[in-house]
């Protein structure tokens, strides 16, 4: 059995200052969000071509049909780290059914560290590392973490900064999961409309 390597444990000043550093961003990203022009929900979710940790394609296109939970994250991120292990289970429940996630790791250091973090704690979903292209599409992520929740049809539907606890999102990916898929290009329900 491999043994698991752990990763050294952040200093209390440190957590504070991400902390800190934490709420003074959610304080502020209304200004940076309108400075930029961060899509809302019901918006078409912007396009991205990545290529993940173990070398495969990812895009937004060929995910089409699926919901999509769309996660940047860093390895150096405390709430990162405390909401993986619910993203996975949620996954691993609800793939067969059509629900991926697209991590995407805005880690500036070694490839490597990133690879062994994920495969410590036992992440399978698909991580890639970010690209300026894709950070600026989706508004110049500046708050980590951040995720966007995208229906069958490649809308956001929901965008949250910050901690994203598993029931919450189990809940909204069966209530996507839920909803009609028109191939055809035709738009399901509006966000917030009831599914009969």
């Amino acid at each position: 059995m491999k043994k698991r390597r752990l990763l050294p444990r952040p200093s209390l000043g440190t957590l504070l200052w991400v902390a800190v550093l934490g709420f003074v961003g959610y304080r502020i990203w209304p200004q940076l969000s309108a400075a930029v022009g961060v899509g809302e929900a019901g918006e078409t979710a912007p396009a991205f071509e990545l290529t993940t940790f173990s070398g495969e394609p990812v895009s937004l296109d060929a995910l089409r049909g699926q919901v999509v939970l769309v996660n940047f994250w860093a390895t150096w991120c405390p709430p990162c780290r405390v909401e993986m292990p619910g993203f996975q289970r949620v996954y691993e429940s609800r793939r067969e059914r059509g629900f991926t996630i697209v991590g995407i790791s805005t880690d500036r250091g070694s490839t490597r560290q990133v690879i062994d973090f994920l495969e410590e704690r036992g992440i399978t979903y698909p991580n890639a590392p970010a690209t300026a292209q894709v950070v600026r599409d989706y508004g110049h992520v500046r708050v980590l973490p951040t995720s966007f929740l995208i229906d069958r049809q490649g809308r956001i539907r929901h965008i949250i900064r910050g901690f994203f606890a598993e029931p919450a999102l189990a809940q909204a990916v069966d209530r996507l999961l839920a909803e009609p898929f028109a191939d055809d290009g035709a738009v399901g329900p509006a966000p917030g409309e009831e599914v009969e």
